[in-house]
């Protein structure tokens, strides 16, 4: 899960992410939302931290991790519209959102975030950009990597409580991606194979 991540994002990954989030106009409200999206395993949640610290400086900040939003392990489809619907569309007005964040020991809903317009919005997770949330997104970033290298990464973080659910898990992205075209609609498309970078144009609108 995020809150395993110790190993510091590649610099220049977060630049180019931090240099999109400053030249773009926000689609949420005021707040400019950037979506760190795509495969397991891949370095999302790395990517994020690392683009959220450098976005302090430049204004009011927020990260939120679609870890909380996942209804367990069947849940990828359903987390986008529980992303736009109760944190995009209240932010987008200028509201408080509010949204209940998923147990997964439990396996329920424990609570509830309070969430407060900020200049930027980070958002991690797989879904993060798809469908309903889209609209709202200022800068989309797909991460993705070798799949063997993803599944090593994976389990390492998560150990055997990730095992019997990885193949669960990458079969949704897989329907959920491919449905959406997520990867073609992303503003930039990161593979941390190699740490390398590859910009998948800019579709902001004028």
């Amino acid at each position: 899960m995020w809150d395993q991540i110790t190993e510091p994002a590649d610099p220049g990954h977060v630049e180019t992410v931090v240099e999109l989030a400053l030249d773009v106009r926000p689609r949420c409200g005021d707040t400019t939302v950037v979506a760190i999206d795509g495969r397991s395993g891949a370095g999302k949640t790395t990517l994020a931290l690392g683009v959220a610290a450098d976005l302090r400086s430049y204004g009011t900040m927020a990260i939120v991790h679609m870890d909380h939003l996942y209804p367990g392990w069947d849940g990828l489809a359903e987390s986008s519209d529980l992303l736009a619907t109760r944190i995009l569309e209240p932010i987008s007005r200028a509201s408080t959102a509010a949204y209940a964040r998923w147990d997964w020991k439990a396996g329920g809903w424990d609570g509830t975030t309070a969430l407060e317009p900020t200049d930027f919005l980070v958002i991690d997770g797989s879904g993060s950009s798809v469908g309903p949330a889209r609209p709202y997104t200022a800068v989309g970033v797909f991460v993705d990597a070798d799949p063997m290298l993803r599944m090593s990464r994976g389990l390492a973080r998560d150990g055997d409580t990730y095992r019997p659910h990885w193949q669960r898990w990458a079969a949704q992205e897989d329907t959920v991606f491919a449905a959406d075209e997520t990867r073609a609609h992303a503003d930039l498309v990161i593979d941390t194979t190699g740490r390398g970078l590859r910009s998948a144009g800019w579709n902001q609108p004028t």
